[in-house]
């Protein structure tokens, strides 16, 4: 009994030993990190962020690896650690900071609808950030207008729509009309056209049979008309002509 209780001890004393070297180890890597941070070398400093999170896994950690992608413009990648180190971190701080870059991710993303909401579940946690509510004026600013260039380009695409619509051709008649139908139809659309052109035809050959007094009154009539012709033209000859000036 006393032996087992001793190999405990001993396990016990070894597994904290190797959790103490542990947390040691991530915390010396994301000390590195902030410092390749700061130095902007990112490439590196990505590395000791990582190397970190093998050996623990924080929010911390998660953080920073986030900010080093986001500012490689890798921003599908800064969404998601982002999220993560804003459900793992219990510091309000730190979970403040994370909504502040996820909204900051999204927006770069285009997101805009997803970077209002990360900045307000930002400032539910630190009201007065001053720089986070800037940030949301922003995002709302470029949601209404991506939302407005959405609509223009949803109602020029119903117009367009609209007037193909309006451009095609009359549907085709029913083929399936007996043939002999058909024709009987066209023969009766084709006949009161050809009454038309026969009955002008007679009209135009028939004499024109005037009477005395109709033929003196038509004289009469065009005689008339002939004068107010030379009138006409006799002032037209009489008016000057204006000068155009070329400019």
């Amino acid at each position: 009994m006393y032996v087992r209780m001793r190999t405990l001890w001993i396990c016990l004393a070894l597994l904290a030993t190797t959790t103490v070297t542990v947390a040691q180890s991530a915390h010396s890597h994301l000390r590195k990190g902030d410092k390749r941070y700061e130095s902007e070398r990112l490439d590196e400093a990505e590395e000791s962020y990582r190397k970190a999170l093998e050996k623990k896994k924080s929010a911390q950690g998660i953080y920073n690896l986030g900010n080093t992608v986001y500012r490689q413009q890798r921003f599908e990648e800064a969404v998601s650690r982002f999220e993560e180190a804003a459900k793992s971190a219990d510091d309000p701080g730190v979970k403040s900071q994370a909504f502040h870059n996820l909204g900051n991710a999204y927006f770069q993303s285009q997101q805009y609808d997803k970077s209002v909401e990360a900045y307000k579940d930002a400032l539910r946690l630190n009201p007065n950030d001053r720089q986070t509510k800037y940030n949301l004026a922003q995002a709302q600013a470029r949601l209404q207008q991506q939302q407005q260039q959405q609509n223009q380009s949803q109602n020029q695409s119903d117009e367009e729509q609209s007037q193909d619509q309006e451009n095609q051709p009359p549907p085709e008649q029913d083929q399936q009309n007996d043939p002999q139908d058909q024709q009987d139809q066209q023969e009766q659309e084709s006949q009161p056209q050809e009454d038309e052109r026969e009955e002008r035809e007679q009209q135009q050959n028939q004499p024109q049979n005037l009477t005395r007094e109709e033929a003196e009154e038509l004289l009469k009539i065009m005689e008339e008309e002939e004068k107010k012709v030379q009138e006409k033209m006799r002032k037209a000859d009489a008016k000057p002509t204006k000068s155009k000036k070329d400019w």
